[in-house]
């Protein structure tokens, strides 16, 4: 969850850290040409501005509307969410567990993309590992996501922006199905789980300075309740449990492991 803990992009520059033309000669990261990046520097603050706003976003080709009928859990899927036109209510599930754990005031909104992708073997959950040189969170495994910016319309858009910055799947490869439940982390958010189908012809472009690796597991084996552990320790004056799963040369764990809870229990109360 990107935003949550670094740093924001520097000023007037859409750059993601990811440098690499696609077919269309345009950055599989920011959009811009090859022309745009080189001249780059010699641009003036208003024509940074100009591209920024009106010509990259005029080259997201518009998303597909049709993945969700590659899913064949989507029938389950529906009944378990909360819908799109309206947002989950709640400080979140987990409130009471940290509540002595939680820092004064109003949580900050925070979004996170849980992807699903069709695949003809079964649908996988994506998830990334984080960059093991990164301050916080260094090497631990989460779903792409981050603070919800200013400028975002709402938790979707959140979620949508800060794929693309992490990962560089575009919009146009994403589609929402609808929310989990809210669910709060010990450094002060409100997360907000974005449930979306993932083209599965996607090509993931890592930012190196957040992600070191995507990789996919299947969805069947985070369901199975002999898969996830819980693990009790103390800490900070009592004992706590926290969730975690064993994948091939992966610890899913902490925040992640609770989504793909969260997930599993909606799935089940309402099959």
């Amino acid at each position: 969850m990107s935003s949550l803990v670094s740093t924001p992009a520097a000023a007037l520059s859409p750059c993601i850290g990811i440098c690499k033309l696609g077919r269309d000669g345009l950055c599989v990261g920011c959009l811009r040409t090859g022309e745009e990046i080189a001249s780059w520097a010699q641009l003036d603050n208003a024509q940074r501005l100009r591209i920024m706003q009106e010509d990259l976003p005029a080259r997201w080709p518009p998303m597909r509307d049709d993945l969700h009928t590659l899913l064949p859990e989507l029938a389950a899927l529906r009944r378990a969410l909360h819908p799109l036109d309206g947002l989950p209510p709640g400080k979140g599930w987990n409130v009471a567990e940290l509540a002595d754990l939680l820092p004064p005031g109003e949580p900050v909104d925070a979004a996170v993309l849980a992807g699903l992708v069709p695949r003809q073997a079964g649908t996988t959950v994506l998830l990334t590992r984080r960059n093991d040189g990164l301050r916080n969170h260094a090497g631990q495994v989460s779903f792409p996501g981050g603070r919800v910016d200013p400028g975002d319309a709402d938790v979707i858009a959140a979620a949508i922006r800060e794929t693309g910055e992490e990962i560089a799947i575009p919009p146009r490869q994403l589609q929402p199905l609808g929310y989990l439940d809210p669910f709060v982390t010990v450094s002060g958010f409100r997360v907000v789980p974005v449930v979306a189908v993932i083209d599965p012809g996607y090509e993931a472009f890592p930012n190196p300075g957040e992600v070191a690796e995507v990789f996919e597991v299947p969805l069947d084996y985070l369901m199975d309740h002999q898969t996830l552990r819980h693990v009790t320790y103390d800490w900070k004056g009592r004992p706590r449990t926290v969730l975690e799963y064993d994948w091939p040369g992966q610890r899913i764990w902490g925040a992640t492991a609770s989504i793909l809870y969260n997930l599993r229990q909606r799935l089940e109360a309402t099959a």
